[in-house]
């Protein structure tokens, strides 16, 4: 792991590590959390080693139903014994395939965990799977997670989304520190609007990029975000797949 040049690690901190598409390891004092593990079949993964950065896991949180998202979580949840914390119907999903400590909620409900708790926010996007028998099952709404963490700074992992201007009241509810924006167009925001999305209706000391450059059909880079957020008080980090970053 590298960590992002002018940031020394420092006591106490939070480290996130960017895991290529919209994965992320989240290390804080009490626990070490994996959003959205999709590691077999990533691009954005490849050369990364999915049992090192699984080790130690604690909790993998998921945003919603799809494969991008979901990714490995059966089999990391079965080989760590994390909890897994999901909306209701993906949770019941995943029970159906095997994995028995499961935290179910869903839009607007918060569950606590030791030292830290998560908050299903409202995103705009789909959530679903695709059967052995070409069928697709509706897995609930799709959502952000909004982590506060005791000691540390907030934390909002948006999901797949658009802009939306509700967005405002989950600045005013919650007042998260840290944006996980994804931006690569075709199926979430593109830069641009992710851009616009950030300076409007949040206040975020720092915001992360993420869900592009993995495949051919979203944009390749982070340009677009990181043109539109110059001049902000944000500062946007941008990572390779496998760094890391103290805060």
């Amino acid at each position: 792991m590298a960590y992002i040049p002018g940031n020394a690690p420092k006591e106490n901190s939070m480290k996130i590590t960017w895991l290529g598409h919209s994965a992320f390891r989240l290390d804080t004092a009490k626990a070490s959390i994996l959003i959205d593990p999709f590691f077999t079949g990533n691009p954005g993964f490849a050369g990364l080693d999915a049992k090192d950065w699984a080790t130690g896991v604690t909790h993998i949180l998921l945003t919603h139903g799809h494969g991008d998202h979901v990714g490995d979580t059966v089999k990391l949840a079965g080989e760590t014994g994390a909890t897994v914390l999901a909306n209701a119907d993906l949770a019941a999903w995943l029970g159906s395939k095997g994995v028995t400590k499961l935290e179910a909620g869903n839009t607007g409900g918060t569950i606590a965990f030791d030292g830290f708790s998560v908050t299903f926010t409202n995103a705009l996007h789909s959530s679903a799977q695709i059967t052995e028998d070409g069928v697709s099952h509706a897995l609930g709404n799709a959502n952000g997670l909004m982590l506060h963490i005791e000691g540390d700074a907030s934390l909002l992992h948006m999901g797949d989304t658009d802009i939306f201007s509700d967005m405002a009241l989950i600045q005013e509810l919650h007042q998260p520190d840290i944006g996980l924006v994804p931006i690569g167009d075709r199926f979430t925001m593109g830069g641009a609007v992710a851009a616009l999305a950030c300076q409007r209706f949040f206040d975020f000391k720092i915001a992360m990029p993420c869900h592009y450059g993995s495949f051919g059909i979203i944009d390749p880079t982070p340009e677009k975000f990181v043109l539109g957020m110059e001049g902000t008080r944000t500062r946007v980090v941008t990572p390779a797949a496998g760094d890391s970053l103290e805060v």
